[in-house]
């Protein structure tokens, strides 16, 4: 069984979120997301509009999506790596280089993101 990590606050879930999850999860058999908890967010200066428990029952209902986990920390991707076994380790390509250093610990793969969408345009354009 091939795993596949990632990670983000999947907040405003959209269609872009959605075809991110989808190519994610075709690169295995199994897709662990690692969601963002609200006080890791306010850590990196981000406010979600949506609760980490209704995010994670959000994603916990898409079928691309086999198990999600806390993020609490920039840090512990090693950890959860080792310890989930991952295969993959995916994220968005405005995050290309950021996460090489996993490489000693598994495939690293940078997915081009959704055009014409993002969580910043929904709240830009909603002014939220």
């Amino acid at each position: 069984m091939k795993k596949v990590i990632t990670y983000g606050t999947f907040d405003l879930l959209h269609w872009g979120h959605i075809l991110f999850l989808e190519r994610a999860r075709a690169l295995g058999d199994h897709l662990t997301v690692g969601l963002s908890t609200d006080e890791f967010n306010l850590l990196k200066h981000k406010k979600s509009y949506y609760s980490y428990p209704h995010r994670k029952a959000i994603l916990e209902a898409i079928r691309y999506v086999d198990k999600v986990i806390p993020e609490k920390t920039w840090e512990q991707k090693i950890h959860d790596i080792i310890n989930h076994e991952i295969d993959i380790f995916v994220m968005g390509d405005d995050w290309r280089g950021k996460f090489d250093y996993l490489k000693e610990y598994c495939e690293v793969v940078y997915l081009p993101r959704t055009i014409g969408i993002s969580t910043a345009k929904i709240k830009n354009d909603l002014n939220l």
